[in-house]
């Protein structure tokens, strides 16, 4: 690899407020915020809208549509009469 070319590697702490969960790992990702880890050293914080642990694949919670309801209505707006 060519020498200062390439962005900073270093740990950065990703986090998502809605599920009260956060990872240490490894990234590129610039952020002026920073948190205490559990290991007692501060590292950058940036924070996610979705993750793991509040993905509905990952957590198993699927949100279930009205889709009848929504047949019921497109067919009366564009249904035949």
């Amino acid at each position: 690899m060519k020498k200062g070319i390439h962005p900073d590697y270093r740990p950065v702490v990703f986090r998502d407020p809605s599920a009260d969960f956060a990872f240490l790992t490894r990234s590129t990702i610039t952020s002026t915020r920073t948190v205490e880890w559990e290991d007692g050293n501060t590292y950058p914080v940036v924070d996610v809208d979705v993750s793991s642990a509040s993905h509905p694949f990952y957590t198993g919670r699927t949100r279930v549509l009205d889709t009848a309801g929504r047949v019921e209505r497109f067919k009366q707006r564009y249904g035949r009469a």
